[in-house]
């Protein structure tokens, strides 16, 4: 017992309490987990139950005494100068309240390193759903543009309709889960970093992925909500060309997919590159829409980019001609002829323990 309020009190639960029974804390969003429960969910923390392992920590699946299945993170060992930072952290990620982002239970700060706990997402992610080999079925068009407005949703969201604005600095298709109904979920909020409403950056040491790494922020070192955007404008590239984003495939000033990207519009070959299902599926005008918002964002002077807001704003208005009343395509992803794609995917992603690695 002893042991436990030790690290309870070095791993910040007594930071954390204070602020989830503050007035601004939403305690039914949050929870303090008891290390014994979270043991008892996991097995005791077996190797048979790891999700995935990743740059902050190993993640497994587990059961609530209540029957809900979760995934807990067990985090790396934290500085204890970063401790009052990932108090803060989690504080702001339980405020956090969209359908499309990840959700955080709770966690347990009664270990030598704290534990997190996130809903359980079951079905990869959008890399895997993108480009795994052993995926059967294309991804429909209709899908691949539900997927891009919904993560754009949910960074708008971050960005603007936060209680405290949010940066979530490594956008990329292996940090967007997919649910039981292939809706997507944004995850991964290691190196996110809230900001005062004031502030209009970050300066920090570079965090990210190369390939959607912000080219403005690499070389100044300063973060910005439009370096989200920028990423988000590679992930929208992948949607549209079944690409990855770094290759050694492609000629050399092409490795970037955003380098490719580009330089393919600008001499005119945007439809060299597009995918399969997107050339077979979509409607030009659809394409052209979502190729042009995706260049606007890959724009290399961040002041000359979309924010989020405008880029969802845009993406709903390209879908919402096919979702209207009178012009309603088949593109129901739950029940369109593609329900084998789903389950061979499903099965093929619990195979290969990768459904939440990316947390």
């Amino acid at each position: 017992m002893k042991l436990k309020q030790k690290f309870f009190k070095q791993n910040g639960g007594i930071l954390l309490q204070q602020q989830l029974s503050s007035p601004e804390g939403n305690v039914e969003r949050s929870r303090l987990f008891d290390s014994k429960e979270l043991e008892k969910a996991t097995h005791n923390f077996s190797e048979n139950r790891i999700l995935g392992r990743g740059s902050q920590g190993t993640v497994y699946k587990g059961m609530l005494t209540d029957g809900r299945i979760v995934a807990i993170k067990k985090s790396k060992e934290l500085d204890e100068g970063n401790v009052e930072q990932f108090i803060n952290e989690v504080f702001i990620l339980s405020q956090i309240n969209h359908r499309n982002v990840v959700k955080l239970l709770g966690c347990c700060l009664q270990t030598k390193v704290p534990l997190l706990v996130y809903e359980f997402i079951p079905n990869g992610t959008l890399y895997q759903y993108l480009h795994d080999p052993s995926t059967q079925f294309p991804v429909p068009w209709d899908v691949r543009l539900r997927i891009a407005t919904e993560v754009a949703g949910a960074l708008s969201y971050l960005h603007s309709a936060a209680s405290i604005p949010i940066y979530h600095r490594d956008i990329k298709t292996t940090n967007i889960l997919l649910d039981e109904k292939y809706q997507a979920k944004v995850a991964d909020f290691g190196t996110s970093r809230s900001v005062g409403l004031d502030q209009t950056h970050l300066t920090t040491l570079v965090q990210g992925t190369f390939g959607y790494l912000d080219p403005e922020y690499f070389q100044s070192s300063q973060f910005t909500d439009k370096s989200d955007v920028y990423s988000f404008g590679v992930v929208l590239v992948e949607l549209l060309t079944g690409q990855k984003p770094i290759s050694s495939v492609r000629a050399e000033e092409g490795r970037s997919l955003a380098t490719y990207f580009i330089i393919s519009v600008e001499e005119d070959r945007l439809f060299d590159i597009l995918d399969a299902q997107v050339l077979l599926q979509g409607k030009k005008e659809d394409i052209f829409g979502v190729a042009d918002l995706a260049k606007r964002c890959l724009n290399l002077s961040g002041r000359k980019r979309p924010t989020m807001k405008q880029v969802a704003m845009e993406l709903e208005a390209i879908r919402k001609p096919s979702h209207s009343p009178t012009g309603e395509r088949s593109g129901n992803f739950e029940t369109d002829g593609i329900e084998a794609h789903n389950i061979a995917f499903r099965s093929a992603r619990y195979e290969a323990g990768h459904s939440i690695s990316s947390i």
